[in-house]
C-alpha cells in the first residue's frame, strides 16, 4: 500500500503554453503531482511567469480533449490529465466580430469558456437586448468573393473597452445576472441609452446605430448579400446554428472570428418599446432583410406596403432616434396590441362563403376553379356549413372546429381576393381549408371570428370588433389610394432597397417608385415606433412567417424531404413539389426522444402517432435544440419579475449533453 502511494504522489512535468508571453515564447513546464487540483497549477504558472497582472479571467484549456478545465478544486487525476497533456493557460473572454441582424459589424469580448447560451447572454446584456433566449449564434453564410482579403476591410465598431458585466461570475452573481436579462427594467437609462454606452461620444454613436435603423446599403453591396434560391438553400442556412450547450472554443470558434447574432426563436415575449429599442431596430432589420432577401414570400401588395413602410422609417431614422420616438407616442399602445391580439366573446353569424376543401398535398398556388360556393354558420368557435340557407336547420355538411387551428391570410387587394387559409388539428395532421370572401366587409368579420376562435375564444366583446378594425386597417394600407393627393415624387428613392430582386426583374424603378409612394400615403402618419411595430405585423402575418427549414430523411421512406419548425408546430413538406404533407402541432406532443448513436429523432404523438427521421445536412442536435426550445419559450410567465429558467432550458434542449 505505501509503495502504491508512493507512486501516486511521484512528481512529474506538466507542459503548459501561457499566451499571455506571446506566440513566440516557449510553453512553461511546471513540476506536478496528480492529486495537485487545477487551483494548484494555476498558481505555480502564474508564479513562474513573473508577470504581475489581473488572472482572475485566466482558465486552462485542455487542447486534445477540446474541453476546459474550470473545477478549480478537482485535482490532474480526476480530470484525468496526464503528463501529454497539452494545455494552454488563456482568457476566458476573448475579442469576437459579431454580425447584427441590421448589418454592423461589433468588435466586442465574448466569453468562450461558458455554454454558448449564457455567452449570448452577456453579449444581449452589453447590447441592452433583454429576452436573450430568443437569440442565438450562427456561423456567416459565405458571401459571393471577388477579394480573398475582403474581411480585412470590413468596418469594425470596437467595444471591447466595455466593462463586461457579464463575465466571470460566481453563482450570486449568475443569479443576478439571470433576472436582469428577464425584467423588464434591467438597466437604468441614461439619455435613454444604458450607462456605459453614455461614457463617450463614440460609444454613444455606436448605440444610436444599434436602436436607429440605418440607410440602406448601395444595390451593388445588396447584390453581394446572400439570396437562398429554394427551400433547400435554406436548409442549409439553418444548420449553421452554434450548439447552446456547448462553448465556443468546444465549437472550433477562435479569437476575433466573426459569428452572427441573430433571432432563432420567432416568438417574442414582452416586447415593450421603451426598454427595447435595440431590441426592436434589430428584429425589424432582421425582418426586412428576410423580406428583400426573398427568405420569406409574399404577395405584390405585401411587399409595396413593405417598401412603402421601409421609406417611411428610413426617412423618420434620419430626422429623430428612437427612444425620443417612443417617448410620447400617442398610438403606442393600439401598437403593441397588434403584435398580439387578445380576445373574448360569444355570438354566432351567417353568410355566403365560397369553401376550398382539399387534402395537404393540393399545390399552394391556387385558381379559383376548385372553390364551391356553402351557406356557412360561425358559431362559437365551429364553421358549419351548408349547401343552401334554407338547409342552415339541418344537419351540416362538415362542421370546423378552428380551436388550435393555424389562420393566415391569402388577401390581394389589387385582385379582389380575399381569402382565409385554415389549416385544422386533425388525428392524422392537420386538414387545409381555405375560405373564399366576397368583399373586403366579409372578410374582416370573418378573419376576426377565426382568430378567435383557434383561441378558443368566442364572439361578442369589444376586442372582435377592434381586430376587424385592424384588419380593415391593414387592408386600407395596400389599397390604392388614386382618389386621395396625387403621389409625390422622389428620385432619389432607392427601390433596390425597398422590394426584393423579383420584383426589379417585373418592374423598372420608375414604375416602382410612384407605387411605392402611393401606399407611402397610407403610413405616413406613423411615428417611427408605430411604423416599425406595423412592420413587424405584418411580417408576422405572413403565411409562411417563421418557419426554420432542415432537410431529413423520414423513417421508411426513401427520398429527402423538408422539415419545417415553427414556434407550434412541426411541418413536413415534399421536396419535389414544396407542397405541405403533413402538420404536427406540439400540444398534441407527448414525448420526443434522440437516438444518439444513429442520429434519429423520434416523436409520439396524440393518437399513436410515431413518427422518425434522420437529419441529411444538419447535426440532430439543432433540431432537438429547435423544438426543446420551442417548447421552452412556452414555458415563460407573462410575469415580468420572473427569473429565465436556464436549467430547464438545457433540460429540453441540451439532450445527452445536459446530462
Amino acid at each position: 500500500i505505501l509503495g502504491s502511494l508512493c507512486c501516486r504522489m511521484a512528481a512529474w512535468d506538466l507542459t503548459v503554453t501561457v499566451e499571455d508571453l506571446g506566440p513566440d515564447a516557449p510553453p512553461i513546464q511546471i513540476s506536478v503531482t496528480s492529486e495537485l487540483h487545477i487551483g494548484g497549477v494555476i498558481l505555480k504558472l502564474v508564479e513562474k511567469t513573473n508577470l504581475k497582472k489581473d488572472w482572475s479571467d485566466h482558465a486552462l484549456w485542455w487542447e486534445q480533449k477540446q474541453q476546459w478545465l474550470l473545477r478549480t478544486g478537482w485535482t490532474l487525476d480526476k480530470c484525468g490529465v496526464h503528463a501529454d497533456a497539452r494545455l494552454v493557460f488563456t482568457p476566458q473572454h476573448k475579442p469576437l466580430r459579431l454580425g447584427l441582424p441590421n448589418g454592423v459589424t461589433l468588435k466586442m469580448r465574448a466569453c468562450f469558456s461558458s455554454s454558448a447560451f449564457r455567452t449570448v447572454m452577456g453579449i444581449c446584456r452589453v447590447l441592452n437586448l433583454r429576452h436573450p433566449e430568443e437569440l442565438s449564434l450562427l456561423r456567416p453564410v459565405e458571401e459571393k468573393k471577388k477579394k480573398k482579403d475582403k474581411d480585412s476591410s470590413e468596418e469594425l465598431y470596437d467595444l471591447t473597452d466595455v466593462p463586461l458585466t457579464a463575465g466571470a461570475l460566481n453563482n450570486t452573481s449568475k443569479k443576478l445576472l439571470i433576472h436582469c436579462c428577464s425584467a423588464r427594467s434591467h438597466w437604468t437609462l441614461y439619455d435613454g441609452m444604458p450607462a456605459h454606452f453614455a461614457d463617450s461620444p463614440k460609444t454613444e454613436a455606436v448605440y444610436k446605430m444599434l436602436s436607429v435603423s440605418l440607410p440602406s446599403p448601395a444595390p451593388e453591396a445588396i447584390a453581394k448579400l446572400y439570396r437562398p434560391a429554394s427551400v433547400v438553400d435554406k436548409t442549409h442556412i439553418h444548420t449553421r446554428w452554434l450548439n447552446s450547450s456547448r462553448s465556443l472554443m468546444q465549437q472550433g470558434i477562435r479569437e476575433n472570428d466573426k459569428l452572427w447574432l441573430r433571432f432563432k426563436y420567432y416568438t417574442f415575449h414582452d416586447m415593450d418599446p421603451k426598454y427595447d429599442a435595440v431590441r426592436l431596430t434589430q428584429l425589424y432589420e432582421q425582418a426586412r432583410w428576410a423580406i428583400l432577401l426573398e427568405d420569406i414570400d409574399c404577395t405584390e401588395e405585401e411587399m409595396m406596403l413593405f417598401g412603402a413602410l421601409q421609406y417611411h422609417i428610413g426617412k423618420l431614422s434620419l430626422s429623430q432616434d428612437m427612444v425620443s420616438s417612443c417617448q410620447g407616442m400617442d398610438d403606442l399602445e393600439s401598437a403593441l396590441k397588434s403584435l398580439e391580439v387578445k380576445m373574448v366573446g360569444d355570438s354566432n353569424m351567417h353568410n355566403h362563403l365560397i369553401i376550398d376543401n382539399f387534402p395537404p398535398c393540393r399545390p399552394k398556388r391556387l385558381t379559383l376553379k376548385g372553390y364551391k360556393q356553402y351557406w356557412c354558420k360561425f358559431q362559437d368557435t365551429s364553421i358549419s356549413y351548408y349547401k343552401s340557407s334554407e338547409d342552415r336547420y339541418g344537419e351540416p355538411i362538415q362542421q370546423l372546429n378552428l380551436k388550435g387551428c393555424e389562420v393566415a391570410p391569402d388577401v390581394s387587394v389589387a385582385g379582389q381576393k380575399f381569402c382565409i387559409r385554415l389549416l385544422i388539428p386533425a388525428p392524422e395532421g392537420m386538414n387545409e381549408i381555405y375560405l373564399r370572401c366576397e368583399n373586403e366587409k366579409q372578410y374582416s368579420q370573418w378573419m376576426a371570428a377565426c382568430k378567435l376562435a383557434s383561441k378558443g375564444l368566442m364572439l361578442l366583446d369589444s376586442s372582435y370588433q377592434n381586430e376587424v378594425k385592424n384588419i380593415q386597417t391593414f387592408l386600407a394600407m395596400q389599397r390604392s389610394n388614386s382618389a386621395g393627393p396625387a403621389a409625390q415624387t422622389d428620385e432619389s428613392i432607392n427601390t433596390h432597397s425597398l422590394v426584393s430582386p423579383r420584383y426589379h426583374k417585373k418592374y423598372k424603378p420608375k414604375q416602382l417608385t410612384p407605387r411605392i409612394l402611393e401606399a407611402y400615403q397610407n403610413v405616413a402618419q406613423l411615428s417611427l415606433t408605430s411604423a416599425i411595430l406595423k412592420f413587424l405585423q405584418i411580417w408576422q402575418a405572413l403565411p409562411d412567417f417563421g418557419i426554420s427549414y432542415f432537410m431529413v430523411r423520414f423513417k421508411g421512406s426513401r427520398k429527402d424531404e423538408v422539415l419545417g419548425i415553427t414556434n407550434n408546430r412541426l411541418i413536413r413538406i415534399d421536396l419535389g413539389i414544396g407542397d405541405v404533407v403533413k402538420t404536427w402541432r406540439y400540444n398534441n406532443m407527448r414525448q420526443w426522444n434522440v437516438n444518439w448513436d444513429i442520429r434519429q429523432v423520434a416523436i409520439e404523438f396524440d393518437g399513436n402517432i410515431n413518427i422518425a427521421f434522420t437529419c441529411v445536412n444538419a447535426d440532430c442536435k439543432v433540431v432537438h435544440e429547435y423544438i426543446g426550445g420551442y417548447i421552452f419559450m412556452s414555458t415563460r410567465s407573462r410575469q415580468q419579475s420572473d427569473t429565465l429558467n436556464e436549467e430547464l432550458f438545457h433540460k429540453l434542449t441540451g439532450g445527452h449533453e445536459a446530462l
